[in-house]
């Protein structure tokens, strides 16, 4: 459903009690009984399952599949696959400037690219009552799994030219791939660049946040909004560029102290975070996923701009029981408030 998504952040932002909005998709595969690998396969089985998550939780927004292999796979890398973890990269496609050079730009529709934009294409037609989103990585975090996440950091102060010729063409790739998006009515992104916080400030002012900023100018627009997460510890120290892309809304990981960022946030952004997806969602309990929801209510939502989330994905294999504490604590917080 095509909506006026500036309206929509507005009506967020005024609005007394907010919906929660985690990034939450993968456990749709305990409701339907089937496995990671059967979801990531089929754009019948994600659009299905992002109904029956919207149809058991009140979230503000559907939020579509944080796989941050399926973009990697289109350049050519191999992916490990699980029954019931996310896929992940394995090894690096480039390691030197002429690698990069020889790099083709893939078509949008590569690989898994073309079961993603059916998916969203689908959930749209199923979800009317919410926003939809659909979830892409960052181009950092992009290039970073083309060159090994460990070597990318080095090769960020040995060989920066061989980094930023990378990067343009993991951007040229994201901005045509956020237009599929668009083009088949999703109502925006969640752009993930984790990977970005673990640079220096300097560095990624330099390798990030230019490029998130390249592709935003690109694609937002009133019925298309980018919204930004960065899971990373050094998110508070790098905020000024991550303000800088014009993302629309931003989202958070556990890592940092949600109270300290929402300090650095415009009051007319929309801030998202950051109830500890793999030790509360998880690894926790009911007791421990309340507790740990209302404690950042408790200390955030004196800002009208801050919307309760997870720190990032919630992981396949949480228990239903830990996810529908989080929206029961929210719940609770704003009938005590």
């Amino acid at each position: 459903m095509k909506r006026n998504m500036k309206q929509w952040v507005q009506e967020v932002l005024d609005a007394p009690v907010k919906r929660a909005m985690p990034v939450l998709s993968f456990p749709a595969i305990q409701l339907m009984d089937i496995t990671v690998r059967d979801l990531i396969s089929s754009s019948d089985l994600q659009s299905k399952g992002m109904k029956m998550v919207a149809d058991r939780v009140p979230a503000a927004a559907a939020v579509s599949l944080m796989d941050l292999s399926v973009e990697a796979e289109c350049f050519g890398s191999q992916i490990r696959f699980s029954d019931d973890e996310v896929p992940t990269v394995v090894g690096a496609l480039v390691s030197s400037a002429e690698e990069v050079d020889a790099l083709k730009v893939p078509a949008v529709g590569a690989g898994r690219t073309g079961i993603y934009i059916e998916s969203i294409e689908k959930a749209m037609k199923l979800i009317e009552d919410r926003p939809v989103f659909a979830g892409v990585i960052g181009p950092f975090s992009l290039a970073g799994r083309l060159m090994d996440v460990t070597e990318a950091m080095i090769y960020c102060y040995e060989e920066p030219e061989m980094v930023s010729a990378l990067m343009e063409k993991v951007t040229e790739f994201l901005i045509a791939y956020c237009s599929a998006y668009k083009q088949v009515g999703a109502n925006g992104v969640v752009l993930a660049e984790p990977l970005a916080g673990l640079l220096s400030p300097a560095l990624a002012e330099e390798f990030s946040a230019p490029y998130v900023k390249k592709i935003v100018e690109a694609v937002q627009s009133d019925d298309f909004l980018v919204v930004y997460h960065n899971c990373g510890n050094a998110a508070t120290q790098m905020i000024d560029s991550i303000l800088d892309t014009g993302a629309a809304m931003f989202h958070f990981g556990n890592a940092i102290s949600m109270k300290e960022m929402l300090e650095h946030i415009p009051a007319d952004k929309i801030a998202m975070g950051n109830v500890d997806p793999a030790r509360q969602l998880r690894n926790g309990t009911p007791a421990s996923v309340r507790e740990e929801t209302l404690r950042i209510m408790g200390e955030c939502c004196n800002h009208p701009n801050f919307v309760i989330s997870t720190g990032c994905d919630v992981p396949p294999m949480s228990p239903w029981a830990n996810i529908d504490a989080f929206f029961q604590a929210v719940d609770e917080f704003y009938k005590n408030k």
